[in-house]
């Protein structure tokens, strides 16, 4: 039974090891050990789709709107106007009204302290480079990351992005006492059809409020259809340190289906398996710790897209859009409809983003174990409304596991201590039946039963502070609010490494106490990869979040103060 203790300790350590390395490589772009990498299809661009949207537009277009499919269109006027509130600086492009940049000043970049990068610096002894911190950027040209919208129609070409506006003068800046700040922008007409945009920008919060006034200057009735889209390139965001976002791409979420996400390898392949039709739902493009989205949480009909977008000049690799198409009441001539959308951009903060929208905190990617890191969020939330730091937070979470689990962690850990005390006595009887492996194994369960020993009972606390430990590595990987949070002394980042490693050596150091404490394998092959286990395991953490780390060292602390006494009061040294 000692054996299968022992072998069940090796199962769960490697396993962790394993999933942990895999899920490391992943992240940073390398294959799975468990799948092949997909191979990137070069495809032609889709034909004509049920989409609504032109595909000289650059989102597909529709048989029934006879759109135009044309190459790229004719170099028209463009003014970049910059808008800029407490918490955005935002760009809009008179071309359309597209959004092609936005700037969160609140959240500013960070160095990538790689272990390359610092052990380069160490042997040649080279002065660290001077880094100056930016705001982060969403929408950007260098991406082709950008919010369009627009109309199309079957009766004819209608105002689209790529139409010419004129902005209206006005405010650009969010002044003191001012809440909001808008801009206009008006078309000229196409197919007799007007097109006005008016952003609304308000003080301290991350979303657009776009007004979308259609007016019909024709001589006849027009059905025009809003379309709102997303469109970005297929490159990944990295994160700090040796992690990456979990997930970069487009998202799709409607009361039906729920939350979908879409790989950019799927796109390639045509693997786009969405609900076109839904009475609500918003679209988005996820990456790590942001994202954007475009949200209408007024029920009615709507029509959802995504797909790879024909290649165009000046965007590097392929492009993506991902988008809604709303279809407003028939227009007489000489009348008007409106409607409204509103684009989020900004970071995953969890409670604010569930406040946006339903569902809209999905964006934020807990991996496999979303149904324990939710809820494990919300206490590290609660903790830090009343502590204020996430890194005494995160001890204080530990704290609260270790009494929840006290009971049961006291019984393996006297279960342990028991067989510590009877090591010597089953060593002997060992040696003594060494040639009679049967005899030996009836003797062994006879001193277990005698002394109430539970061989495989310190392996429960494991198997239920890896699942814990699993999410909290989610969660730390996620969790805008610990980016940049830091705990004291040098560790200013606990969502990036420990940059001199001092957290992971203490952990590794307190492993190997621990192994001390236990009793030891009769094997000594077993012994020995007892003890190199801990170190093994311990280089994993020289490149996981400085907050992981300060969680399990935490938990070897107090697993050590727990197995301590039990073995004092137990009389076993």
């Amino acid at each position: 039974m000692t054996d299968i203790r022992r072998t069940v300790l090796w199962v769960v350590f490697t396993m962790s090891l394993v999933l942990l390395w895999d899920g490391w490589q992943k992240h940073n772009g390398h294959p799975s050990m468990f799948s092949p990498t997909p191979k990137t299809v070069s495809t032609a661009p889709a034909g004509p789709a049920s989409s609504g949207v032109p595909a000289a537009a650059t989102a597909g277009g529709t048989a029934a709107a006879q759109a135009p499919t044309t190459a790229a269109p004719v170099a028209a006027p463009s003014e970049k106007i910059t808008i800029r509130t407490d918490v955005l600086t935002v760009t809009v492009d008179t071309l359309g009204g597209d959004i092609v940049r936005a700037e969160l000043p609140k959240y500013l970049t960070s160095p990538d302290p790689t272990v390359t990068d610092q052990l380069l610096q160490m042997v040649h002894l080279q002065k660290k480079p001077e880094f100056t911190p930016q705001p982060v950027v969403l929408f950007n040209e260098g991406q082709h990351y950008r919010a369009q919208t627009g109309l199309v129609s079957a009766q004819g070409p209608l105002p689209a992005h790529t139409t010419p506006m004129t902005a209206v003068a006005g405010e650009r800046e969010l002044k003191d006492g001012q809440n909001e700040v808008k801009l206009r922008l008006e078309s000229a007409e196409v197919g007799g059809v007007k097109l006005i945009k008016t952003f609304t920008f308000k003080r301290g919060v991350y979303t657009v409020g776009v007004t979308h006034e259609v007016v019909n200057h024709g001589t006849a009735p027009v059905t025009p259809q809003v379309y709102l889209q997303l469109v970005r390139d297929g490159s990944t965001v990295t994160g700090g340190a040796a992690f990456t976002p979990s997930f970069t791409g487009p998202a799709v979420y409607n009361s039906n289906t729920k939350f979908k996400t879409l790989k950019f390898e799927d796109i390639d392949k045509g693997k786009v398996d969405i609900e076109k039709q839904a009475n609500d739902g918003w679209v988005s493009m996820v990456q790590h710790y942001f994202a954007s989205a475009w949200l209408v949480n007024e029920p009615g009909n709507r029509e959802f897209f995504v797909r790879k977008l024909p290649g165009q000049a000046g965007v590097r690799g392929d492009a993506y859009a991902t988008g809604m198409v709303f279809t407003l009441p028939t227009l007489a001539p000489d009348t008007s409809a409106t409607q409204q959308a509103t684009l989020f951009a900004g970071p995953q903060e969890e409670n604010n983003l569930s406040a946006l929208a339903p569902g809209l905190e999905r964006v934020k990617d807990y991996g496999v174990l979303t149904i324990l890191a939710e809820p494990l969020f919300w206490l590290l939330d609660k903790l830090h409304g009343v502590i204020g730091n996430w890194g005494w937070t995160i001890v204080a979470l530990v704290l609260l596991l270790k009494v929840a689990l006290y009971s049961l962690n006291a019984s393996a850990y006297k279960s342990m201590a028991r067989m510590k005390a009877v090591a010597p006595r089953i060593n002997e009887m060992k040696e003594r039946l060494k040639d009679k492996p049967q005899e030996m194994q009836q003797e062994m369960m006879k001193i277990y039963r005698e002394e109430k020993i539970n061989p495989i009972g310190g392996c429960l606390p494991i198997f239920l502070q890896m699942p814990i430990f699993m999410a909290l590595y989610w969660v730390l990987l996620s969790t805008v609010e610990m980016r940049q949070a830091p705990w004291m002394l040098w560790i200013t980042d606990l969502s990036v490494r420990d940059p001199y490693f001092i957290l992971p050596l203490l952990m590794m150091a307190s492993s190997l106490f621990q192994v001390w404490l236990n009793p030891p394998a009769a094997d000594p092959m077993q012994q020995k990869m007892m003890w190199i286990m801990p170190v093994a395991f311990g280089v994993m953490f020289f490149v996981f979040p400085a907050g992981l780390v300060l969680y399990w060292l935490t938990n070897n602390i107090l697993s050590i103060a727990q197995q301590w006494l039990i073995n004092r009061r137990l009389g076993v040294n």
